[in-house]
């Protein structure tokens, strides 16, 4: 299972929802969505790059493999 760190990532980077939306330009109810359920989450490749860009990180780092849920 794939899930997202962007949560994690922009806590590190002290960056709040409200301004990694402003900085990627991605609509903060899709921020809060990856935020509250990042196994379900489910945004385009085009948003997991802006997000990457706006935290300077490669994109890869938002993503992990994840044992699946039994």
């Amino acid at each position: 299972m794939i899930r997202l760190r962007v949560k994690e990532v922009a806590r590190e980077k002290g960056m709040s929802m409200s301004r990694l939306s402003r900085k990627s330009d991605v609509d903060l109810s899709t921020i809060r969505r990856i935020y509250h359920d990042p196994t379900r989450a489910n945004p385009t490749v085009e948003t997991l790059g802006r997000l990457a860009t706006a935290l300077g990180v490669h994109p890869g780092e938002l993503i992990e493999q994840v044992p699946d849920e039994e």
